[in-house]
């Protein structure tokens, strides 16, 4: 599996033409400024408007729990909160995130 790190402060326009160039199976994003419903959403809009919402959406970062349902509505597979084990979400990738082997 291949990691694109697209670096801080990305607009979901960018974060969309890096995962459509790159041919990503996920995007993952870190929200920790509290605009998590926005991001989320723009992303996943633009994802569709491209034709590309067979990409898997996940997150995490200071989100509240209450929002969780909300975003799982608009497409987001999975939101880590805080506490989350760098081994949960390996796992998870491994299991939701669909690879090709060469």
């Amino acid at each position: 599996m291949e990691v694109i790190y697209t670096g801080l402060h990305q607009t979901p326009e960018q974060i969309v033409e890096t995962a459509i160039q790159e041919d990503a199976d996920a995007v993952g994003l870190s929200v920790l400024s509290g605009a998590h419903m926005t991001l989320f959403r723009k992303l996943i809009e633009l994802l569709g408007e491209r034709g590309a919402d067979d990409i898997v959406v996940f997150g995490g970062g200071i989100i509240p729990e209450a929002d969780i349902p909300e975003l799982e509505k608009l497409g987001v597979a999975k939101i880590f909160t805080p506490g989350a084990t760098t081994r949960s979400i390996v796992d998870w990738v491994r299991a939701n995130v669909a690879t090709a082997v060469a």
